[in-house]
């Protein structure tokens, strides 16, 4: 930018909406993106982005793990990873829309994202089996 002036905004990627208790990387953040673009703002301070302890992006367990709560469960269901069933969300869970539970939210994203891993093994496993056949 070399020297220019310009202006943006520090959110965490967690401060987004979403429907999963926590914000990722999912649509709101590329609707933010664009938000950001409209109002000619050059730039946005996300904060850390590691896996956390103690529920703050500042006390982290490692300085280059990336933060597994930050996956987008709608990215997933895009690659096919999940299906619209994994998607709902036990009315047992009772996630905030005002602030993150995180051991709630943890608890639900490690259960997908176990969930997503085991399906794109089957995929793969596919790809090697249709190879083989070769």
């Amino acid at each position: 930018m070399n020297g220019e002036r310009a202006s943006g905004i520090l959110l965490h990627i967690t401060s987004l909406p979403s429907p999963y208790g926590i914000g990722d990387f999912g649509p709101e953040a590329y609707k933010f993106i664009d938000f950001l673009h409209e109002t000619n703002q050059k730039l946005w301070q996300i904060l850390p982005l590691t896996p956390t302890e103690k529920c703050s992006p500042y006390s982290s367990v490692s300085a280059f793990a990336g933060n597994p709560l930050l996956i987008s469960p709608d990215k997933l269901y895009d690659m096919k990873l999940l299906t619209k069933e994994d998607l709902i969300i036990p009315s047992t869970l009772q996630l905030s829309d005002q602030y993150v539970k995180f051991k709630q939210v943890t608890e639900y994203k490690h259960e997908i994202l176990k969930k997503a891993f085991e399906n794109f093994q089957k995929q793969q496993q596919k790809h090697v089996d249709d190879l083989l056949k070769e």
